[in-house]
């Protein structure tokens, strides 16, 4: 359970600790909901994010929605104002179940203490059933703290969510698996797409198992990847571009044909592709676009296909691989002698390269969250590779800033074997800084990297004739010597934010400073926080999604 606690929910969270159940208290809610959200997909067991009322719930909002967006399990407890005070003016009063409805899959109030347990267990059963997402249970400050007769406290009461299956293993139709082995059979350049709901699932075996069976490529989208190891031989992430381009049929496990993968659409998908959708509730948009929808779980699915291909021979496609892997093994040539430039200031690829050879190694394998518009996009191509899956984490669908921290905090906490690296633009970390004193608090083994170039894509990056015309221009009462909208403080310390808090602290400037600051960390077991210093003009505004961002026409 994650969350801040206040009325009226304060002896709620110390019940919960007193009954066994771990509580992580946040410094603002909207973090600690990322937290939830994230814990429901590393487990598939629904987080649980704990607000007060009113402005509390508002902010739990933001980790309640991005869970519904994601399909991950997530639940949000509030507490709300007394009944009989609803209409007057109460204290921080808000109808909350009315605020969360758009963003969850179910919410209900409890208007007496006898309700809580049946919409605990309508809460828990509605955030995993189906395709999963968030619940919302509203609990009015008199119902919390009102007395509970002996039948009520029960155990029979406490265990009302026994016997709720968390992990909904549903089966597709035969008869649609056999069209699908149908279809794969015809195929002259099948690809397999594994997304984020498919790590979801825990698909890996059966993943692999598919892959091995069918012969066809893969590639994974951003938190899909290590469901089947980067390393595989059958692996095409280096060779995206002409693996969408060709493909003829696209089998895509727990993935949307939203802008993440362009919609699904030409130019950057061959005009003629068949897809075969697998998921557990297929949007309209994108069963529309599908030949064929094969509705049930990853994993079970991705067994019953491997059962049905029993008489495909793999080898058929080793062209069709071969062309992928060839494009791949350029694409990873180039990478590599970009990464071989020891670049000063730093840049991205420099200061991931040495991020990525520090941890290579490392058993058992650390979870690496990433955010930040260049961060993020030259993390997913610079960190690999990712041999299990879930190991991953990043602004997902919605593309949510902020997320960080709060992920991290999740990771170790659900993870607790492993190291959690979390590597933030400096505007990423800005949203949730103040979680380094969580982390310190609970001591979790979680290091933080900012990525530090001074602003948002890189603070002030006009040319020094520009600056001191705006120098000039603010002489005669204009705003123009204000820093620009993208700009932060310069040379910021961030590193000296966990350091208030009893973690360890350093500054890299180097490479051979960041080598040795990742080092020490790692090792350390405990938290700390590394201040990268990037170069300003590094990056490229909104980082890989730039189009989106268009000029002013004004």
């Amino acid at each position: 359970m994650y969350g801040v606690i206040g009325i009226p929910v304060t002896e709620l969270a110390s019940a919960a600790q007193a009954a066994g159940i771990r509580f992580i208290g946040f410094r603002n809610e909207q973090a600690a909901g990322y937290a939830a959200a994230a814990c429901g997909f590393l487990t598939g067991v629904p987080g649980v994010l704990l607000t007060v009322s009113g402005p509390g719930a508002v902010h739990g909002i933001a980790g309640l929605s991005h869970a519904q967006i994601n399909t991950w399990p997530m639940i949000m407890i509030s507490g709300s104002a007394e009944q009989g005070e609803v209409g007057r003016g109460a204290f921080q009063e808000l109808d909350q179940v009315a605020a969360v409805q758009r963003f969850t899959k179910y919410s209900g109030r409890a208007k007496r203490a006898s309700d809580i347990p049946g919409i605990i267990r309508a809460a828990v059963h509605a955030s995993v059933a189906g395709r999963p997402g968030a619940a919302y249970v509203d609990i009015p400050s008199d119902v919390l703290m009102a007395p509970l007769s002996s039948s009520e406290s029960s155990g029979e009461e406490q265990s009302s969510v026994s016997g709720i299956e968390l992990r909904q293993r549903a089966k597709a139709s035969d008869s649609d698996v056999q069209r699908a082995a149908s279809l794969l059979k015809q195929a002259q350049r099948p690809l397999v797409v594994i997304g984020k709901g498919a790590a979801y699932s825990q698909a890996d075996q059966a993943l692999r198992g598919l892959v091995a069976r069918s012969g066809a490529p893969f590639l994974a989208t951003a938190m899909g990847r290590g469901v089947v190891p980067d390393t595989h031989a059958a692996c095409a992430n280096a060779a995206r571009s002409l693996a969408l381009a060709r493909a003829d049929v696209a089998i895509v496990f727990g993935a949307r044909l939203n802008w993440q993968l362009h919609f699904g659409e030409p130019p950057k998908w061959s005009k003629g592709v068949k897809y075969i959708l697998v998921d557990v509730e297929p949007s309209q948009v994108d069963a529309a676009k599908a030949a064929l929808v094969l509705r049930g779980d990853a994993a079970a699915v991705a067994e019953q296909l491997s059962s049905t291909l029993a008489g495909l021979d793999p080898s058929r496609f080793a062209q069709w691989r071969g062309q992928l892997h060839e494009k791949a093994l350029a694409a990873k040539h180039k990478l590599e002698a970009r990464l071989a430039r020891e670049a000063f200031p730093l840049d991205y690829s420099t200061a991931l390269r040495v991020i990525r050879d520090a941890l290579l190694g490392i058993a058992p394998a650390p979870v690496v969250v990433s955010e930040g518009a260049n961060t993020m996009d030259n993390a997913r191509v610079v960190l690999e590779p990712a041999m299990e899956g879930r190991l991953r984490l990043d602004a997902a669908t919605w593309g949510t800033m902020g997320v960080g921290l709060g992920y991290a905090i999740a990771a170790a906490t659900a993870r607790p074997e492993r190291l959690v690296v979390a590597i933030e633009g400096d505007s990423a970390f800005g949203f949730s800084g103040m979680e380094c004193e969580t982390i310190s608090r609970y001591q979790l083994r979680i290091v933080v990297l900012v990525f530090n170039n001074g602003g948002i894509y890189g603070g002030d990056r006009r040319q020094p004739a520009l600056q001191e015309a705006a120098r000039a221009g603010a002489a005669k009462g204009s705003f123009l010597a204000d820093p620009v909208p993208t700009a932060f403080v310069a040379d910021a310390r961030y590193d000296t934010v966990m350091e208030a808090f009893g973690g360890d602290s350093f500054t890299a400037r180097s490479a051979a400073e960041l080598a040795a600051a990742c080092r020490i960390s790692f090792a350390a077991k405990r938290p700390a926080l590394i201040n990268v210093a990037i170069d300003p003009f590094a990056g490229v505004e909104s980082g890989n999604v730039h189009a989106f961002n268009q000029p002013s026409k004004l």
